[in-house]
Protein backbone atom coordinates (compact mmCIF):
# COMPACT_ATOMS: atom_id res chain seq x y z
CA UNK A 1 0.00 0.00 0.00
CA UNK A 2 1.75 3.20 -1.20
CA UNK A 3 0.36 6.55 -0.64
CA UNK A 4 -0.34 8.75 -3.70
CA UNK A 5 0.15 12.43 -3.86
CA UNK A 6 -0.95 14.29 -7.09
CA UNK A 7 1.95 15.04 -8.64
CA UNK A 8 1.74 13.14 -11.78
CA UNK A 9 -0.48 11.75 -15.30
CA UNK A 10 -3.45 10.39 -13.61
CA UNK A 11 -6.52 8.10 -15.45
CA UNK A 12 -10.03 6.97 -13.52
CA UNK A 13 -10.86 4.12 -13.95
CA UNK A 14 -14.35 4.62 -15.19
CA UNK A 15 -12.95 6.00 -18.31
CA UNK A 16 -13.14 4.46 -21.44
CA UNK A 17 -9.70 5.53 -22.60
CA UNK A 18 -8.25 4.52 -19.40
CA UNK A 19 -6.05 1.33 -20.65
CA UNK A 20 -4.83 3.14 -23.65
CA UNK A 21 -3.96 6.67 -21.32
CA UNK A 22 -2.03 4.58 -18.90
CA UNK A 23 -0.45 2.05 -21.82
CA UNK A 24 1.00 5.25 -23.56
CA UNK A 25 2.17 6.98 -20.73
CA UNK A 26 3.82 3.58 -19.62
CA UNK A 27 5.73 3.12 -23.23
CA UNK A 28 6.92 6.77 -22.93
CA UNK A 29 8.06 6.09 -19.28
CA UNK A 30 10.20 3.12 -20.87
CA UNK A 31 10.99 4.29 -24.29
CA UNK A 32 14.86 4.16 -23.22
CA UNK A 33 15.02 0.44 -23.35
CA UNK A 34 13.71 -2.44 -25.33
CA UNK A 35 14.80 -5.04 -23.05
CA UNK A 36 11.38 -7.11 -22.11
CA UNK A 37 9.55 -5.49 -18.57
CA UNK A 38 9.71 -7.15 -15.63
CA UNK A 39 6.17 -7.01 -13.77
CA UNK A 40 6.32 -6.93 -9.91
CA UNK A 41 2.66 -6.69 -8.20
CA UNK A 42 2.29 -5.41 -4.74
CA UNK A 43 -0.28 -6.02 -2.12
CA UNK A 44 -1.59 -9.06 -0.40
CA UNK A 45 -5.20 -10.84 0.04
CA UNK A 46 -6.19 -10.82 2.87
CA UNK A 47 -7.86 -7.07 2.46
CA UNK A 48 -9.84 -6.18 -0.21
CA UNK A 49 -8.44 -2.65 -0.60
CA UNK A 50 -4.85 -4.21 -0.52
CA UNK A 51 -5.57 -6.76 -3.31
CA UNK A 52 -5.22 -4.68 -6.30
CA UNK A 53 -1.50 -6.00 -7.08
CA UNK A 54 -2.00 -9.73 -6.86
CA UNK A 55 -5.40 -9.50 -8.52
CA UNK A 56 -3.65 -7.77 -11.51
CA UNK A 57 -1.01 -10.20 -11.14
CA UNK A 58 -3.69 -13.07 -11.27
CA UNK A 59 -5.57 -11.50 -14.70
CA UNK A 60 -2.06 -11.24 -16.50
CA UNK A 61 -1.40 -14.95 -15.68
CA UNK A 62 -4.80 -15.62 -17.37
CA UNK A 63 -4.02 -13.63 -20.53
CA UNK A 64 -0.49 -15.89 -20.59
CA UNK A 65 1.25 -11.72 -20.62
CA UNK A 66 4.48 -12.47 -21.96
CA UNK A 67 6.79 -11.23 -19.42
CA UNK A 68 8.60 -11.98 -16.10
CA UNK A 69 5.68 -11.78 -13.63
CA UNK A 70 5.91 -12.18 -10.01
CA UNK A 71 3.08 -11.56 -7.25
CA UNK A 72 -0.48 -12.65 -8.21
CA UNK A 73 -3.77 -14.04 -5.75
CA UNK A 74 -1.95 -17.38 -5.03
CA UNK A 75 1.71 -16.18 -4.36
CA UNK A 76 1.61 -12.71 -3.50
CA UNK A 77 4.21 -10.36 -2.83
CA UNK A 78 4.19 -8.14 0.51
CA UNK A 79 5.91 -5.16 1.57
CA UNK A 80 8.23 -7.04 3.56
CA UNK A 81 9.15 -9.33 0.25
CA UNK A 82 10.49 -6.42 -1.40
CA UNK A 83 14.06 -5.92 -0.33
CA UNK A 84 15.23 -10.30 -1.27
CA UNK A 85 12.85 -9.62 -4.13
CA UNK A 86 14.89 -6.27 -6.03
CA UNK A 87 18.07 -8.64 -5.26
CA UNK A 88 16.76 -11.67 -6.86
CA UNK A 89 15.34 -9.28 -9.92
CA UNK A 90 18.73 -6.93 -10.07
CA UNK A 91 20.54 -10.97 -10.37
CA UNK A 92 18.12 -12.76 -12.97
CA UNK A 93 16.88 -9.74 -15.17
CA UNK A 94 19.74 -7.16 -14.76
CA UNK A 95 18.95 -4.93 -18.01
CA UNK A 96 15.05 -5.52 -17.74
CA UNK A 97 13.16 -2.40 -16.62
CA UNK A 98 10.66 -3.32 -13.69
CA UNK A 99 7.36 -2.33 -13.64
CA UNK A 100 5.68 -2.06 -9.95
CA UNK A 101 2.02 -2.33 -9.20
CA UNK A 102 0.30 -1.37 -5.79
CA UNK A 103 -2.55 0.21 -4.59
CA UNK A 104 -2.58 3.81 -2.65
CA UNK A 105 -4.14 5.73 -0.71
CA UNK A 106 -5.39 9.77 -1.60
CA UNK A 107 -7.75 12.17 -0.93
CA UNK A 108 -11.24 10.66 -0.60
CA UNK A 109 -12.24 12.28 -4.08
CA UNK A 110 -9.33 10.30 -5.83
CA UNK A 111 -10.78 7.44 -5.14
CA UNK A 112 -10.75 5.29 -8.72
CA UNK A 113 -7.81 7.27 -10.17
CA UNK A 114 -4.85 5.37 -11.63
CA UNK A 115 -1.47 6.88 -11.32
CA UNK A 116 1.22 6.67 -13.90
CA UNK A 117 4.99 7.42 -12.04
CA UNK A 118 8.16 7.50 -13.48
CA UNK A 119 9.73 6.60 -10.48
CA UNK A 120 9.67 3.83 -8.07
CA UNK A 121 7.40 2.41 -6.08
CA UNK A 122 7.28 2.70 -2.15
CA UNK A 123 5.79 -0.11 -0.43
CA UNK A 124 4.25 0.29 3.03
CA UNK A 125 4.10 4.24 2.73
CA UNK A 126 0.23 4.47 3.37
CA UNK A 127 0.74 3.22 6.38
CA UNK A 128 3.85 4.97 7.54
CA UNK A 129 6.22 2.51 6.98
CA UNK A 130 9.71 2.44 5.19
CA UNK A 131 10.07 -1.33 3.82
CA UNK A 132 12.60 0.28 0.56
CA UNK A 133 11.27 0.71 -2.73
CA UNK A 134 10.99 -1.42 -6.12
CA UNK A 135 10.46 -0.41 -9.52
CA UNK A 136 11.75 1.94 -12.41
CA UNK A 137 7.97 3.31 -12.96
CA UNK A 138 5.42 2.15 -11.10
CA UNK A 139 1.36 2.17 -11.39
CA UNK A 140 -0.58 3.35 -7.94
CA UNK A 141 -4.09 2.62 -7.91
CA UNK A 142 -6.06 4.97 -5.17
CA UNK A 143 -8.51 2.84 -3.45
CA UNK A 144 -8.98 4.59 -0.35
CA UNK A 145 -8.72 7.77 1.45
CA UNK A 146 -5.76 8.33 3.61
CA UNK A 147 -8.00 10.17 6.16
CA UNK A 148 -10.09 7.28 6.68
CA UNK A 149 -6.74 5.20 7.81
CA UNK A 150 -6.34 1.19 7.81
CA UNK A 151 -10.20 0.28 8.20
CA UNK A 152 -11.09 2.23 5.17
CA UNK A 153 -9.20 -0.63 2.92
CA UNK A 154 -11.50 -3.45 4.54
CA UNK A 155 -14.95 -1.45 3.29
CA UNK A 156 -12.95 -1.25 -0.42
CA UNK A 157 -15.78 -3.44 -2.39
CA UNK A 158 -13.97 -6.14 -4.59
CA UNK A 159 -15.57 -5.14 -7.29
CA UNK A 160 -14.32 -1.53 -7.46
CA UNK A 161 -10.23 -3.20 -7.14
CA UNK A 162 -11.74 -5.50 -9.55
CA UNK A 163 -12.21 -2.99 -12.18
CA UNK A 164 -9.61 -1.20 -12.06
CA UNK A 165 -7.27 -4.24 -12.23
CA UNK A 166 -8.75 -5.20 -15.41
CA UNK A 167 -7.57 -1.77 -16.32
CA UNK A 168 -4.04 -2.01 -15.35
CA UNK A 169 -3.96 -6.13 -17.14
CA UNK A 170 -5.32 -4.17 -20.38
CA UNK A 171 -2.77 -1.41 -19.87
CA UNK A 172 0.20 -3.62 -19.74
CA UNK A 173 -0.89 -6.11 -21.92
CA UNK A 174 -0.95 -3.09 -24.68
CA UNK A 175 2.37 -2.38 -23.97
CA UNK A 176 3.90 -5.67 -24.08
CA UNK A 177 2.53 -6.11 -27.35
CA UNK A 178 3.77 -2.80 -28.37
CA UNK A 179 7.11 -3.84 -27.63
CA UNK A 180 6.74 -7.24 -28.93
CA UNK A 181 5.91 -5.42 -32.47
CA UNK A 182 8.84 -3.44 -32.24
CA UNK A 183 11.23 -5.87 -31.30
CA UNK A 184 10.49 -8.43 -34.21
CA UNK A 185 10.44 -5.09 -36.44
CA UNK A 186 13.83 -4.25 -35.27
CA UNK A 187 15.09 -8.02 -35.50
CA UNK A 188 13.60 -8.15 -38.84
CA UNK A 189 15.80 -5.26 -39.66
CA UNK A 190 19.19 -6.22 -38.50
CA UNK A 191 18.70 -9.75 -40.51
CA UNK A 192 16.14 -9.30 -43.04
CA UNK A 193 16.93 -13.07 -44.38
CA UNK A 194 15.25 -14.67 -41.25
CA UNK A 195 11.47 -14.25 -39.98
CA UNK A 196 10.73 -14.76 -36.26
CA UNK A 197 7.68 -16.52 -34.89
CA UNK A 198 6.62 -16.24 -30.81
CA UNK A 199 6.88 -19.13 -29.01
CA UNK A 200 3.91 -19.99 -26.64
CA UNK A 201 6.77 -18.74 -23.54
CA UNK A 202 6.50 -15.20 -24.96
CA UNK A 203 10.30 -15.91 -26.42
CA UNK A 204 10.99 -15.37 -29.78
CA UNK A 205 12.94 -17.97 -32.58
CA UNK A 206 14.13 -17.30 -35.63
CA UNK A 207 13.26 -19.76 -39.46
CA UNK A 208 15.58 -18.98 -42.16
Amino acid sequence: MDDFFPSQPCFHTMNALAPLAVARRLSAALCKTNVCPVIVCVGSDHVAGDSLGPLTGSLLLQEHAACPLYGCMKNTVTAREIAPLKEFIAKTHPRAPVIAVDAAVGNREETGLIKVCSSPLYPGSGAKKQLGSIGDVSLLGIVAGREEGFPALERVRYSDVYAMACVLKEALLLVLEQRDRLYASLSARSDPCRTLIRQNDGRYAQIV
